[in-house]
């Protein structure tokens, strides 16, 4: 065994420990990412919604995290990561119990909103991870494993939440509650896999939380929130509607001239600027739309009955938890493959690959869509590219990142992504509510107004394969040695070149 390779063993069994525990949080996270999917159409019949207003949860949800994420993750540069994913994991336990004895609609879709804090947790573990792999040799590649191992686990949690929730609402059949405070179950034992299980982050940046920047972050996304609230209600032929979202936006001015002023910022846009950097963040953007935005309309295609509409698969809640652990089985396999494959090429061109294959996988569904082999075939090609896009887009933004900004580079890959699944559950909403609009001026019966129509459908599949090529492209604009480890010459006194950043590079 060579030098370098021993080192490189042992860096890796250093971090065992709190990679299995951090793994842990993630099954729990996975959880909460595939439990409801298959029963976002009970959900939706017990509170007496139609399918699009189901896409409204998610679009609260990701909205909330676009603002949290960044603020949790610059809390975690300067107080500590493991302190910071302690208190998120808390208020999303705490949000959890909410959904499950939520009374109304209203009710459900803030405590819906406020379980959002999960999204901080993957990118507070990658930098936890980073921070304590840094200092050995080949400190990039132990954390590319290390990220495909904790994607893994999360996967894995998605599938078992899918199948449980399939199964428990039959079981449970009558007593929605029940089944919904599963989860809320899971992220209360997670409380303590964090607290005795995970270690603090040994160097520590300090500053202050930017305040300001925080109100003017909030401000804009506010405007932009409501915006897309009032597209969805008014529809986009109301001219002052655009003029919120155009306020919205032009509200992030004064945000960015405040955030460059500052030395210590909430979020750094010379960091942003970099080569290496600001193409992660824009994919990270486009993929939420499909990755987030997309697993609704998904759920609600597969459970509308083919012979009323003409299309669909009419598939029961335990039927659709199987096409989602397909899928979600495919995205385990693709996270852990993004390690090994970079090994042979650069982790450049293998999140290009990543990102073509999520662009083919729906524009396979514009022409196969009408039958169960068909779906399961689009989503694997799709869910193989998504799995390896998960694993890599918050490792790389690490290993581009300035040190005491590790927190702040991962958790904008997630903001990011969730301002994209925002926009995208938003728009997606209001694609599939016109054919129940349409159902319920003709006088239709009760299920053609709740049903989604085609056409929403391949908007969805559309726009999610358009931005999974553009995303494409934009990392070809990427540096070609970017996020690899640098090498090391034969003359060091440690170790030569390990065996990951040699073929990284390579």
């Amino acid at each position: 065994m060579t030098p370098a390779a021993d080192v490189g063993r042992r860096s890796l069994r250093s971090l065992g420990p709190v990679v299995l525990f951090l793994a842990l949080v993630e099954i729990t996270s996975g959880i909460l990412q595939g439990y409801y999917t298959p029963i976002l159409t009970d959900i939706a019949r017990n509170l007496g919604i139609n399918d699009g207003d189901v896409n409204w949860f998610e679009a609260a949800q990701l909205m909330l995290s676009a603002l949290a994420v960044p603020v949790l993750a610059k809390l975690g540069d300067i107080y500590g990561h493991k302190r910071i994913l302690l208190v998120s994991t808390i208020l999303t336990a705490a949000a959890s119990w909410g959904v499950a004895f939520a009374p109304d609609f209203w009710t459900f879709l803030a405590a819906w909103s406020l379980q959002g804090f999960y999204v901080v947790w993957l990118p507070l573990e990658i930098a936890l991870i980073f921070s304590r792999a840094s200092a050995a040799p080949g400190g990039a590649a132990l954390t590319r494993k290390a990220a495909g191992v904790l994607v893994g686990a999360l996967q894995f949690g998605v599938i078992a939440g899918a199948l449980a929730a399939g199964a428990l609402v039959e079981v449970f059949a009558g007593r929605l509650e029940l089944t919904l405070m599963v989860p809320a179950v899971a992220v209360t034992l997670c409380i303590a896999a964090v607290q005795f299980g995970v270690p603090e982050t040994p160097e520590r940046a300090g500053g202050l939380l930017d305040g300001r920047g925080f109100l003017l972050l909030a401000f804009g996304l506010l405007l932009i929130t409501s915006g897309l609230s009032f597209l969805r209600i008014n529809g986009p032929g109301t001219w002052w509607v655009w003029g919120i979202l155009l306020a919205g936006i032009a509200a992030f001015v004064p945000f960015v001239r405040w955030e460059l002023g500052r030395t210590d910022p909430l979020v750094d846009f010379r960091m942003l600027r970099d080569p290496a950097m600001w193409p992660v963040q824009l994919t990270a953007g486009l993929f939420g739309i499909s990755v987030l935005g997309a697993q609704a309309p998904m759920s609600t295609f597969a459970r509308t009955d083919p012979q009323m509409h003409g299309y669909g698969l009419g598939l029961d809640a335990g039927d659709v938890s199987i096409i989602i652990g397909s899928y979600v089985l495919s995205v385990l396999i693709g996270a852990l493959l993004f390690p090994l494959v970079s090994r042979y090429v650069t982790p450049r061109l293998t999140l290009f690959g990543a990102a073509a294959l999520v662009g083919f996988g729906y524009l396979l569904f514009l022409p196969f869509h009408d039958t169960l082999a068909q779906t399961l075939t689009n989503m694997i090609v799709a869910g193989l590219g998504s799995g390896a896009l998960v694993a890599a887009l918050p490792s790389a933004a690490a290993a581009a990142a300035p040190r005491n900004r590790t927190g702040m580079a991962t958790g904008l890959t997630n903001t990011t992504k969730t301002i994209g699944g925002s926009f995208a559950s938003a728009v997606f909403g209001i694609a599939l509510a016109s054919a129940a609009v349409d159902a319920l001026a003709g006088g239709g019966a009760q299920g053609a107004q709740t049903a989604a129509p085609l056409s929403g459908y391949l908007v969805v599949w559309g726009v999610c394969s358009v931005t999974g090529f553009i995303a494409a492209g934009l990392l070809l604009l990427v540096p070609r040695l970017a996020f690899a480890d640098p090498p090391l010459t034969a003359a060091d006194p440690a170790i030569s070149v390990p065996p990951e950043g040699r073929s990284a590079n390579g």
